[in-house]
């Protein structure tokens, strides 16, 4: 399992104290008013950030680091990550997931047949998508509704299924 996951990416600077536009990579922006820490992954080293204040302008969260205080103190994270450890991610509901425990679970149809292995998940309006590599090595389209996702059993790494007609087309 991920021990971090991504909540945004450092869009741009904003002003000149320290401020940076971030681009949310969660499903709901909202997240971003609790969050107490982050951690900026520059890729050479992850730098845990204290969160002192946040806003929101259009689709980005605003937000300020404690002890930047400058433009040039942050200008050059633009395009990094910021995660969140498992322990302060936002809990989850029932019957929800965190992506990257999804990702590279089997998935299994009511027969106990392997048909491949979950490879990534769109985001859209209504609901999500599961995308599966299949066994056959075509690509697989699951709609995450009840008449299809039967079972997620993050413990023992399989979603059970049942593939709707014409979806194998």
């Amino acid at each position: 399992m991920e021990d971090f996951f991504r909540v945004g990416v450092i869009a741009n600077t904003h002003g000149i104290r320290g401020e940076v536009k971030v681009f949310p990579t969660t499903d709901d922006i909202s997240r971003f008013k609790k969050l107490k820490k982050v951690i900026l992954d520059t890729k050479k080293e992850k730098l845990e950030l204290e969160v002192v204040s946040c806003k929101f302008f259009k689709n980005m969260a605003i937000l300020k680091f404690k002890d930047i205080d400058n433009i040039n103190d942050i200008e050059k994270y633009k395009g990094m990550d910021l995660l969140v450890s498992r322990e302060n991610a936002i809990p989850l509901e029932e019957d929800e997931y965190y992506i990257a425990d999804l990702i590279d679970l089997k998935v299994i149809d009511e027969d106990d047949n392997e048909i491949g292995v979950l490879y990534d998940v769109m985001q859209t309006g209504a609901n999500d998508v599961y995308v599966v590599n299949m066994n056959n090595g075509k690509e697989l389209l699951l709609p995450n509704i009840d008449e299809c996702i039967l079972d997620v059993n993050i413990k023992d790494g399989y979603i059970r299924v049942h593939i709707l007609e014409g979806l194998m087309d």
